[in-house]
């Protein structure tokens, strides 16, 4: 996943906790048990990002989970129906996900983590489908980096030196 240069600092963003597990380390006097969030905050305008943050407390790993996804936003290539630009499958690790462009109304068709991604992108039509494995964590970092991967017409156009109409040809 392509690290981005956005300040997040400037931005009012909105953060879900995806998922929060109970982790057990087994010592010589006990067990200790600490806990992970994995995080998503949005600007719900074409900014999100996701992030992980481990503590002996509930409550402060939300809170660090949600600093590491500020640090980790990416942007996101929205067309005129807040839909993406193209069809994509965005990998991490074994996990893969379908991104589908989508007409205005369609609504996100997406699964949970993968739904959480595009709510806080400010995605409002796309359809989505989970390929591989269904780790809460890769899910989600593989929708990012798909959507991180996504392309406007007009900057493929630039790459391949054409004009955007040539494209739609």
């Amino acid at each position: 996943m392509k690290r981005s240069t956005i300040d997040a600092s400037q931005m009012e963003l909105t953060e879900k906790v995806v998922t929060i597990k109970r982790v057990t380390k087994v010592v010589k006097g006990g067990r200790n048990m600490r806990f992970t969030a994995l995080v998503v905050v949005g600007d719900s305008n074409g900014h999100v990002g996701a992030g992980l943050g481990k503590a002996t407390e509930i409550p402060e790993a939300i809170r660090k989970g949600k600093e590491d996804a500020a640090k980790n936003l990416v942007s996101v290539a929205l067309d005129e129906n807040a839909s993406i630009s193209h069809d994509f499958i965005g990998k991490y690790g074994s996990a893969q996900v379908l991104l589908k462009k989508s007409p205005e109304g369609t609504g996100i068709i997406a699964g949970g983590p993968a739904r959480t991604v595009c709510e806080l992108a400010g995605i409002k039509n796309i359809r989505t489908k989970s390929l591989g494995s269904n780790n809460k964590q890769n899910v989600v970092l593989a929708t990012l980096n798909g959507l991180a991967a996504l392309k406007v017409p007009e900057e493929v156009a630039a790459m391949r030196g054409k004009q955007v109409e040539d494209l739609r040809k």
